[in-house]
């Protein structure tokens, strides 16, 4: 099995990465704060004003490290790649499915089902944890209407039905993710999904564990020679990974939400570290990103037995790992994709 390996996440603004024999080397002003061996990097995360010189990204795109380039809040700018990895064939076959609604449809009925088990699984968990009644009711309630909408979307007959079932599933799960919220309820009221931007404290947090999300699976993709821009359940559209949201979808509640939740309720973050910007959208302030992206990754060490291989795993290699599974399902070497179903 692959090892995990390390995102190096530069945040501080200002910051100049370059090339230091096999090392990347971050400096602020004439201040060398870092020095990281490559060969222990998985990709590489650039926040906001953070710049990167030429010889540092050929390195990295010759050692199969993927930049991304964000906005401070994590808004998606850019990613560097080097060459291209995997046969050709693999994506054309990639191509060929995503073509077809037809061959598609398994996969996308399959990843919308495991999409809404594991929110279903986020309910209950919240539903144990909460002391309200009434909260844990309704955290029930929507569980089980989560369960049905699960089975639809497992025998949907086409693949807009089965976004049909995604999109009522998902109105369910926010109608009552505010019911999970157990820690400050009064800094973070949850008002309903809110993006671009977004409209509370939650919501920001939300988006930016997705992003951090996208950027692992975009490696993920790549590193197994899928294309993340070709996706099955979401449509084409140019700068889009639709791919990457493919796998996002199954992988969300588990890895992203459930780890927002838990900030939250455990208290690690406070609400005096966001600001409202003009506008009405909220933002995180430096130190809570850096703690975000802290508990991020200290979560990925975490280790799971994996629903399809039965062997235990690093969390953070559950992308890794569900790319690999797909990428065999296109080439023919198992009969459906074995999305990933949370425990």
């Amino acid at each position: 099995m692959r090892k995990l390996l390390n995102t190096l996440h530069v945040m501080t603004q200002g910051s100049y990465l370059h090339r230091d024999g096999e090392t990347v080397a971050v400096k602020v002003g004439d201040e060398l704060k870092l020095r990281v061996p490559v060969h222990t990097l998985e990709g590489l995360v650039c926040w906001g004003r953070v710049s990167c010189s030429p010889p540092m990204l050929g390195l990295c795109c010759e050692r199969g490290v993927g930049i991304s380039f964000l906005s401070e809040q994590g808004s998606f700018i850019a990613r560097v790649n080097g060459p291209v990895s995997g046969n050709v064939l693999l994506r054309r076959q990639q191509y060929r499915i995503a073509d077809d609604g037809i061959s598609a449809l398994p996969v996308v009925r399959t990843i919308v089902a495991a999409k809404i088990a594991n929110s279903r699984v986020v309910l209950l968990r919240a539903a144990r944890e909460v002391v309200d009644e009434k909260r844990e009711k309704d955290l029930r309630d929507a569980a089980n209407r989560l369960s049905w909408a699960g089975l639809e979307a497992a025998r949907a007959v086409s693949i807009d039905e089965a976004r049909g079932h995604e999109g009522m599933a998902g109105q369910v799960y926010f109608s009552v993710f505010d019911q999970m919220i157990g820690g400050d309820r009064e800094a973070f009221h949850f008002g309903g999904r809110s993006r671009r931007p977004p409209l509370d404290r939650v919501n920001a947090l939300l988006s930016f564990v997705y992003a951090l999300l996208r950027h692992d699976i975009e490696s993920a993709l790549e590193s197994v020679g899928l294309d993340p821009a070709v996706g099955f359940l979401h449509t084409d559209r140019p700068g889009r990974p639709s791919l990457a949201l493919d796998l996002m979808e199954e992988l969300r509640a588990a890895l992203a939400d459930r780890l927002v939740l838990t900030l939250i309720n455990r208290r690690q973050i406070q609400g005096s570290g966001f600001t409202e910007e003009d506008g009405g959208g909220i933002q995180m302030d430096d130190n809570t990103r850096k703690q975000v992206v802290s508990a991020w990754q200290l979560r990925k060490q975490d280790e799971i037995e994996h629903p399809y291989l039965k062997e235990r795993i690093p969390l953070g290699l559950v992308p890794y790992v569900q790319a690999l599974l797909l990428a065999r399902h296109v080439r023919g070497g198992l009969d459906a994709y074995p999305a990933f179903f949370w425990r």
